[in-house]
């Protein structure tokens, strides 16, 4: 039986005068949301998302309840974006990426909808453990472009499944074993729209975690070549 030792922070960011962003972190789960920064009412959507996730925090016996709980979690989230929007049409359109995981221990119940991304460091190798759901991504998937060149695609930031209050949204659940000295990231686009897996592998490395998250903050840094091998 394994203990969940985290750090969480937030960031408004250059572009936008509010947080998109919202999250939650506890020994048990660990969620990020992002709100569509061009919908209406983004922060509002991923503020719901969150503080959902927050009321259902409890530690799951297995991981078929963990999936359950989680689908759940997701489900009355998505639900209360629906009622917003009947009471007020202004919000329709907002949505959230939803991504994170429950933990008992042993296991991590992870669960994804959205561009955000769940990363895996075991020991030195880097494991991206969820698949945008976004329009580059597809274009990936069909290979009509590079990953390199969906960096700075045009429409690289248009998601094609997020929470939005409509009813057939199809989230990724995955049960995934923990290992001694894991290290797990869930992060929104903000910061893996900044940083290669590399910077990310190197910082991640970081044995003392309040420095990693200070330097995962700052993301305008080289990563020497040596270091890149």
């Amino acid at each position: 039986m394994f203990s969940l030792r985290f750090a969480a922070h937030s960031e408004v960011g250059r572009v936008r005068k509010n947080n998109q962003d919202a999250g939650y972190a506890s020994p048990t789960m660990l969620l990020v949301t992002d709100g569509m920064g061009g919908a209406a009412a983004g922060d509002l959507a991923s503020a719901v998302a969150s503080t959902e996730a927050a009321r259902s925090d409890h530690r799951a016996a297995d991981g078929e309840e963990m999936l359950e709980r989680i689908a759940g979690m997701m489900a009355r989230a998505n639900a209360k974006l629906t009622d917003l929007i009947d009471e007020d049409l202004q919000l329709d359109g907002m949505g959230t990426t939803f991504c994170g995981a429950f933990f008992n221990g042993e296991q991590f119940g992870l669960c994804h909808i959205g561009d955000s991304r769940g990363y895996l460091l075991r020991g030195d190798e880097l494991t991206q453990l969820t698949h945008d759901h976004s329009w580059v991504q597809s274009l990936i998937d069909e290979g009509k472009i590079t990953p390199q060149q969906a960096t700075v695609h045009p429409h690289r930031s248009l998601i094609l499944k997020v929470l939005n209050g409509r009813m057939d949204f199809e989230p990724d659940l995955e049960i995934l074993d923990a290992h001694l000295g894991d290290r797990i990231m869930f992060c929104s686009d903000g910061l893996s729209g900044m940083i290669d897996d590399v910077a990310i592998r190197v910082i991640l490395s970081n044995p003392d975690l309040g420095a990693a998250v200070e330097a995962l903050a700052g993301v305008h840094f080289d990563i020497p070549e040596k270091l890149r091998g």
